[in-house]
């Protein structure tokens, strides 16, 4: 007994030294970074998932307009405008100031056809985003004739600092008061949509698992999800460890993974700790409701579901999108697209080999419940793309030629890249004349010596717009009748 009382204290004490040895790290490690910013203090006061269960669509677009108010009053009217550089969204006189719009896409918005609608959808964009990443899609659904309802998710669209303290289940709150919106504009029998992307997936998902058990939900017919947010980082498990620090005011930085300048107008360049921890709370929480439901006749009513995802993404788990969501899915005519690497240039041998062959193995053999669909140059010996299809139930692959093709200057997509067309006036690689948000991120090009930009050059070099985003709007639109 003695030995083991001596074996557990000398253990007892190897953690304390290595915790408080990693707490010391990042300590130090955060108070490295620049100084925390009122958008990085100031946390408006949003409605709760309670209170959003309670309200409905007129009560919640007051409740944003209070939250704005509040952002302008005290984050924007007091600025030491000596202090913050003209190029920042939450300066009143900055080009990139969203108020200054002549629409400020971090609103939730109601979009109406000519006429009557057919149809409605609902769209739910991506953590530290806001409405303005899937206004593109809703455009197209209402030139069909559907009413199209973008959601802002509490915590986005206004300040960064929104983040520290938003939850999952008050996103999920606010998807489920759309869903009901949707149906008191658009009754059934009329078709309802649901649109998600990257975390706004997992949310859709995450919906459509809980309508199955609740009949007081209501179930759209379809789901459309791009990039979505199935599973991440397992490191982002542990992502609340990283801000212990910040209990004490004195490291409060401790509670950001990272401060960066804030010039996008439309979504966050700084992103706390709690971002990162709720994001695997909702990836955990939907895989073990997927899984619970496996063997459930209730998942047969689950709507078919529409997926487009990068072969390649930093933010998401494309494997995760196929085996913790895919593999269980009913034979209920799902599809799921993969963009693949641009294979016909190896870029001077720079492409790691892991992300070059990852599409092996990605994909169980056949046959699947489930119709997978590949866009690749692999076999064409050009740029041109090619479409490599599997239906569903069969081992038979058919090819079919695109009028597509890789820009020779672009070796993959990204995750932020799928839902915008190359003509997008913020993100876009040739953006139009017809809009103006006081940038166009998607042409930056900038070279010089390293240590003289205030962000990480692969922020720059992170493709913004999809160049086969033609592709991604037929497929959705072939399932829209």
């Amino acid at each position: 007994m003695t030995s083991l009382s001596r074996w557990l204290k000398q253990g007892t004490l190897i953690a304390c030294v290595a915790a408080l040895t990693l707490l010391a790290w990042r300590i130090y490690d955060s108070e490295r970074g620049p100084a925390l910013q009122p958008w990085h203090l100031h946390v408006p006061h949003e409605l709760s998932a309670k209170q959003l269960d309670r309200t409905d669509w007129a009560g919640w677009l007051k409740a944003e307009d209070q939250v704005f108010a509040e952002v302008e009053h005290e984050v924007s009217a007091p600025l030491d405008l000596a202090q913050v550089p003209l190029f920042n969204r939450y300066r009143q006189d900055s080009r990139v100031y969203p108020p200054g719009f002549a629409t400020d896409w971090n609103r939730s918005y109601l979009l109406r056809p000519e006429g009557p609608p057919r149809g409605v959808v609902v769209l739910v964009h991506g953590l530290t985003d806001s409405p303005y990443s899937l206004r593109h899609i809703a455009r197209r659904y209402v030139e069909l004739g559907y009413l199209a309802i973008g959601l802002r998710l509490p915590g986005h669209g206004t300040v960064p600092a929104a983040l520290t303290e938003a939850r999952w289940q008050d996103w999920l709150a606010a998807t489920r008061l759309a869903l009901r919106t949707a149906r008191a504009e658009v009754p059934a029998p009329a078709p309802l949509h649901l649109v998600g992307y990257s975390n706004g997936g997992a949310l859709a998902v995450k919906y459509s698992l809980d309508a199955l058990l609740d009949p007081q939900l209501p179930q759209a017919q379809r789901l459309v999800l791009v990039s979505p947010m199935i599973g991440v980082a397992a490191s982002a498990r542990f992502a609340g460890l990283a801000g212990w620090p910040a209990v004490f005011p004195a490291f409060s930085k401790a509670a950001w993974l990272n401060l960066r300048p804030e010039y996008n107008p439309f979504k966050y360049n700084s992103f706390p700790v709690n971002g990162a921890r709720q994001s695997w709370l909702l990836t955990d929480a939907l895989q073990g409701q997927v899984l619970a439901l496996a063997d459930d006749p209730r998942l047969a009513r689950l709507p078919p579901i529409l997926a487009f995802q990068s072969l390649v993404d930093s933010t998401v788990s494309t494997q995760a999108l196929v085996s913790g969501l895919y593999r269980h899915l009913p034979a209920n005519g799902s599809e799921l697209v993969i963009f693949d690497l641009n294979r016909a240039r190896d870029f001077e041998g720079l492409l790691d080999p892991a992300s070059v062959t990852s599409l092996t193995g990605l994909l169980p053999p056949p046959p699947r419940n489930y119709a997978p669909r590949i866009l690749t140059n692999q076999g064409s010996g050009s740029s041109a793309m090619e479409l490599v299809s599997t239906v569903a139930q069969s081992q038979q692959d058919s090819h079919e030629p695109l009028d597509l093709a890789y820009p020779p200057e672009v070796f993959s997509l990204s995750h932020v890249a799928l839902p915008f067309p190359t003509d997008d006036a913020l993100y876009g690689t040739q953006p139009t004349g017809a809009e103006d948000f006081g940038v166009h991120l998607g042409t930056l090009a900038a070279r010089g010596e390293r240590g003289v930009l205030v962000l990480p050059m692969d922020e720059l070099m992170r493709l913004t717009a999809n160049p086969f985003y033609p592709y991604l709007i037929r497929r959705i639109e072939a399932g829209i009748d």
